[in-house]
């Protein structure tokens, strides 16, 4: 094979390519030349044979459902012959430069700014999508924010070139064509020329080049087996609080577990987790998954602080393998970047993974039964903030659109259609069929390389598997009917209450009735509608705009992953008749105070809402197809 070689120049273009083959993209970048925190970025095109055509970077792209529009990032795109004159370019919205005489064109290059720090307003980029340019430090490399391509030419092979430091690695799910190799210098006397490497990437297409982020820093990484996999951990913490050695120990066992689960055999040869831990305030955080990697973007703590929530992220992530790596619809396989077309079946892609990624870790002992259940519990309490009059699959169709506000219910209600399913066919099955199976059924009908049409998967599922999966289609997915749970938990020994209405103590606080604000660069709780608060909170005088510094003296923590569990430490302390207090800024004219608010404890009236528990009177046969659906070998 003939490689790209890089010959680095003086002035505004820091590199050109040599030896372009014509029928491929090249695309090169130099992480050691950032200027006013933006990237150079060459490209030396395939051939053209059109007059004129448009060069596009993405405005969607797969697992994010939010519009990114990544050309926003880039400024001074220039189109170039081989002469090195400049062609005419008209902008085309956000994303788009249309490029005249592009029979002659044969290099592109622009600067790119990334997404992390930006001043750009919205659309925010999702953090796990977005890039990342701390220089000498850190540079997230999610490939839509940096390349592009010719509109109608996705299919055509892509290669791409990273220029770093010595010491930097490349963490990502892509195996180098050719990594390390010195630059060339132009004066050899220049020591950081010497200190320069390259590294090497080939892919098949476009969307193989979307679907594989890279992470460069000084390596942090481990590596572990699983099965046939070899799993790459690569981790950047700032303050070093958190290491790849110990993500790795931390995962392992969901990881295996996941084999187990998945039959003893995974789709993929090499996978990679890419973890960024940032140590600035955090509003969100997350992760986003790719057919062969993973990246997250989680405020930076020791693993003690973050161990559960790192293991439901990483079993989550890593079940992404099988849908919608092997297991998607035409929708996905021939992904518009620009124009998407958004598939019915996100109760799949994200429902069914997130049901797994809480199921094995019960079934392999992770977690407990009794823990499993108030997961079950709070992802119910959690959909019903979200529409349950229309069909799962039209808010899925039409999430960009019509239902944006809708997304994050495919982590509920998608998770919870998984487990009506799973127990269903169980049931159906008398224990010896689930969605283990029906998941397996369907990877060896459709697998990598053919999509299924949106329309026709309930009817091939139903094929699969019995008449009454189909009528469960089509009441409670394409139709609007509720999930029936007095059904499916009942078959399994579990008893369940939907609602009922108790007393009991409280910080006086509804989702309501708060809001996030920033207050000296940091996200903090603030009142935002007093009519919302319950008894308790009326009678502590909370006022519009109060920001939450402390509760029964103590200070609240950074909102993140211990956040939550601070709010309950603080809920199990209250004890009726006793007292509870709040500090909170308060502004008075044009000054700020700090207020102690206090009132004694009472209970208040409140509706709890899908109780579950073990039916210590389930019978024999409920409590066969329990141990069918929870444990493993079934």
């Amino acid at each position: 094979m003939r490689f790209i070689f890089l010959v680095l120049l003086c002035g505004s273009t820091p590199f050109v390519l040599a030896q372009a083959k014509p029928g491929l993209y090249h695309y090169a970048v130099d992480l050691t030349q950032v200027k006013d925190d933006k990237l150079f970025v060459q490209l030396e095109t395939p051939s053209i044979s059109q007059d004129e055509i448009v060069f596009y970077l993405p405005k969607i792209i797969p697992g994010t459902y939010a519009i990114e529009d990544y050309g926003r990032f880039v400024s001074d795109f220039k189109a170039l012959d081989k002469k090195g004159k400049e062609l005419k370019v008209d902008k085309v919205g956000d994303n788009g430069w249309k490029i005249r005489g592009a029979k002659k064109l044969k290099k592109i290059s622009y600067w790119i700014e990334d997404t992390f720090d930006t001043k750009l307003k919205e659309p925010n980029v999702f953090w796990p999508a977005g890039t990342n340019f701390e220089e000498k430090k850190n540079f997230i490399i999610n490939n839509a924010g940096f390349f592009g391509y010719f509109e109608g030419m996705k299919e055509v092979p892509f290669q791409f070139s990273i220029i770093r430091e010595k010491d930097f690695y490349g963490s990502t799910g892509l195996i180098a064509t050719q990594t390390g190799v010195p630059m060339p210098n132009v004066n050899v006397e220049k020591q950081e020329n010497t200190n320069k490497r390259m590294d090497v990437y080939s892919v098949e297409n476009y969307d193989r080049l979307i679907d594989s982020p890279l992470m460069y820093a000084k390596a942090d990484t481990a590596i572990i087996k699983v099965g046939n996999t070899e799993v790459l951990i690569g981790s950047y913490s700032p303050n070093k609080k958190i290491s790849a050695k110990e993500i790795a120990a931390s995962v392992k066992e969901v990881l295996m577990a996941q084999k187990e689960f998945l039959g003893g055999e995974l789709p993929v040869d090499k996978y990679a987790f890419i973890f960024y831990w940032t140590d600035q305030p955090v509003t969100s955080y997350g992760a986003l998954e790719h057919s062969y990697s993973s990246v997250y973007y989680m405020p930076e703590q020791t693993l003690d602080e973050t161990r559960q929530q790192l293991r439901d992220f990483a079993a989550h992530e890593f079940f992404h393998i099988v849908t919608p790596l092997t297991i998607h619809s035409e929708e996905i396989q021939s992904f518009d970047f620009n124009d998407p077309k958004m598939s019915k079946h996100l109760w799949l892609y994200e429902g069914v993974t997130e049901y797994f990624a809480g199921n094995c870790q019960v079934k392999y002992g992770l977690i407990t039964p009794q823990r499993y259940l108030k997961v079950l519990q709070q992802k119910m309490q959690t959909a019903d903030d979200y529409k349950d009059d229309v069909p799962f699959t039209e808010i899925s169709k039409y999430t960009l659109d019509k239902y944006p506000d809708q997304y994050n219910n495919v982590y509920q209600k998608g998770a919870l259609i998984g487990m009506c399913l799973d127990i269903k066919l169980r049931k159906l099955s008398n224990g010896k069929y689930g969605l283990q199976n029906l998941i397996s059924d369907l990877s060896k009908k459709y697998g990598k390389t053919h999509a299924f049409k949106d329309e026709e998967l309930f009817d091939a599922i139903t094929k699969l598997t019995y008449p009454e999966i189909g009528k469960f289609f089509s009441a409670s997915v394409g139709g609007s009917e509720k999930l029936p749970f007095e059904e499916v938990f009942g078959s399994v020994g579990l008893t369940y209450v939907r609602e009922e209405k108790i007393f009991e103590t409280s910080l006086g606080l509804d989702n309501k009735a708060i809001t996030v604000v920033t207050k000296d660069n940091n996200p903090m709780i603030a009142i935002k509608d007093t009519a919302a608060l319950n008894k308790q909170g009326k009678m502590l005088g909370f006022k519009p705009g109060d920001i939450l510094a402390k509760i029964n003296g103590e200070k609240l923590p950074d909102l993140g992953p211990t956040f939550g569990s601070f709010i309950e430490k603080q809920k199990k302390s209250l004890v009726e008749g006793g007292s509870i207090s709040y500090t909170v800024y308060r502004k008075s004219e044009n000054t700020e105070q700090e207020v102690e608010l206090k009132a004694p404890v009472i209970k208040v009236e409140k509706t709890k809402k899908h109780l579950l528990d073990f039916d210590t009177a389930a019978t024999p046969e409920q409590l066969a197809l329990q141990k069918a659906w929870l444990t493993p070998g079934q």
